[in-house]
């Protein structure tokens, strides 16, 4: 009886409780339902569709004022239990923490990266702790940050996790459409759960979609392809759809020359996407608008080569062909419509002759399949003036008289004529049609004169002007690029009243600040603004102000 109740005691000892396993409590962590269960302050958060780390969905958020982008969730948690918070950033300064633990409230943060940076700290919740607040937030005066795949890892507080994704299935409905002599359109059924789409080419991955179509460019004239497509997201990738076969055309003629730019002209991006602006069509971009650049265009595996993906999820369901259709009344209307590359995030590098070439074929193919006037170049991230002329010159040499060439440097990228930007225009002078360097996320840089000027003034916009005014491009190439709205930029905004008295110092020596340049420029080419949907959300009080002054400057 003894041994037996030993061996009894022996057994019940080795037998220990099962815990649960720790789960990510937080709900729609990856923003893949908008922002559902999550409140930003002031409006200023959105769910975009770029950049993500996963899925379809990250969270963009704009600090403005003294608004820091504050982004927050009640999160329920269970007492006495320790949890890790984290979530991937980019962007601009990004702070992670949680409050209301019942312990010590916890938080970290980074100055901003380029590329998705992981920030995480953890905290133990208090006795009677059963919800936190858990939230992130950027800093004042500083650029829009990214956030995605936020966990609050650890003991089921009663919401249990959320289903992963599972590998979705193969597309259907592939078709092929628009063909030129480099390029295939291509359009297929949207699938459940996709977070992405690979594109093939003859069996290898030729580029990738978010949506549902896609422009394969850098393909040779009169040539027959097969194409398949697979759905991708988290958890992996689909099988292959069917494939089918369609021809590029002929070699021929290139798209005819569009509208004369006027002689002062205002230019807006157009965004090609849904960061908390007003969602436009190009149809609904005002009229005062001359020159509109589409933004923008995404880079491919192939260094140099870009190609175009209009976002209809992003845009209320907008079309290709609806869109197709609005660049043609544009131009009817005697608007020039243009493709934009690079941005804030842009990646794409053109530094050899391989490069070179591949972004003038695709930029070229671009120009045949939309009928896009030309190309905006918003490289934010590095440009090899070397190569980019190189480039530039043979997309010319394709694209004839009517090329319309647009430049969106920053100003550290003007302030000499050594720098890469300032010796790529110098460099396309002769086809360059306007420069609209970007006076805004600058802070204080040097004028003509020698003097330091901060942003936000008449002669901030006036000094540095005169920089390239006084540095070899003409009058007519140079224009003056704004914020359309406080909430179009981190800092640097100015009223459209200080845009105007600008175009007039320059232009006429009137209405100058402090700095008044040695000479004026009458044929200055005007103003340009980031972007028509930040425009429109402010009810289009910078075109309505902007558009008619510079239609009337000499």
């Amino acid at each position: 009886m003894a041994v037996a109740t030993a061996a009894a005691l022996t057994v019940t000892g080795l037998v220990s409780t099962a815990q649960a396993a720790d789960v990510n409590n937080a709900k729609n962590a990856g923003f893949e339902s908008g922002l559902a269960n999550w409140t930003c302050s002031g409006g200023s958060g959105a769910a975009v569709s770029s950049p993500v780390r996963s899925g379809t969905s990250a969270l963009k958020a704009t600090p403005a004022g003294q608004d820091n982008a504050k982004c927050s969730q009640s999160v329920k948690v269970k007492p006495n239990s320790t949890y890790t918070l984290s979530s991937w950033v980019q962007g601009g300064y990004a702070y992670l923490g949680a409050s209301g633990t019942g312990t010590t409230d916890v938080s970290t943060w980074t100055p901003g990266s380029s590329s998705w940076t992981k920030l995480s700290t953890s905290f133990t919740t208090g006795a009677n702790t059963t919800s936190v607040t858990v939230y992130t937030h950027g800093w004042y005066g500083q650029a829009a940050y990214f956030a995605d795949d936020i966990e609050v890892t650890g003991p089921d507080g009663g919401g249990g996790e959320e289903p992963g994704p599972v590998i979705p299935a193969a597309p259907a409905g592939l078709t092929a459409g628009a063909t030129t002599t480099s390029s295939v359109a291509l359009s297929w059924n949207a699938v459940s759960g996709a977070a992405g789409y690979k594109v093939y080419r003859n069996g290898a991955q030729a580029t990738t979609s978010t949506g549902t179509s896609a422009t394969v460019t850098g393909l040779t004239a009169d040539t027959a392809y097969e194409f398949s497509v697979s759905a991708t997201n988290a958890a992996g990738e689909s099988v292959k759809s069917a494939a089918i076969s369609a021809r590029t055309a002929k070699e021929g003629t290139g798209p005819g020359p569009g509208p004369a730019v006027p002689k002062h002209a205002v230019t807006g991006y157009w965004q090609n996407f849904n960061n908390g602006a007003a969602v436009q069509k190009l149809t609904d971009v005002p009229a005062d608008y001359d020159i509109i650049a589409v933004s923008f265009a995404d880079a491919t595996p192939t260094p140099g080569q870009v190609t175009f993906n209009l976002d209809t999820a992003g845009l209320n369901g907008y079309t290709d062909a609806q869109f197709r259709a609005d660049i043609k009344t544009k131009q009817a209307q005697g608007k020039n419509v243009i493709i934009s590359i690079g941005g804030e995030l842009g990646t794409v590098r053109v530094d050899n002759d391989a490069s070179a070439t591949a972004f003038a074929n695709s930029v070229y193919a671009l120009m045949q399949d939309y009928g896009f006037n030309g190309v905006d170049i918003d490289l934010e991230n590095g440009l090899n003036a070397t190569y980019m002329t190189k480039a530039l010159r043979q997309l010319s040499a394709k694209a004839g008289s009517g090329l319309v060439i647009t430049m969106a440097p920053q100003t550290i990228d003007m302030q000499s004529t050594s720098g890469e930007y300032f010796k790529t225009a110098l460099n396309i002078k002769d086809i360059l049609t306007v420069v609209n360097m970007q006076y805004y996320n600058s802070g204080s840089m040097l004028g003509c004169d020698g003097k330091v000027y901060s942003q936000g003034s008449v002669d901030f916009l006036t000094a540095l002007a005169c920089i390239q005014l006084e540095g070899g491009l003409d009058p007519s190439q140079v224009g003056i690029g704004v914020p359309a709205s406080t909430r179009g930029a981190g800092s640097g905004y100015v009223a459209p009243s200080i845009v105007n008295a600008a175009l007039d110092c320059l232009t006429k020596g009137t209405n100058c600040g402090s700095f008044k340049p040695s000479k004026t420029y009458p044929s200055l080419r005007g103003a340009m603004t980031w972007s028509t949907n930040w425009d429109a959300t402010a009810g289009f009080a910078w075109s309505k102000a902007v558009g008619p002054h510079v239609r009337s400057l000499p």
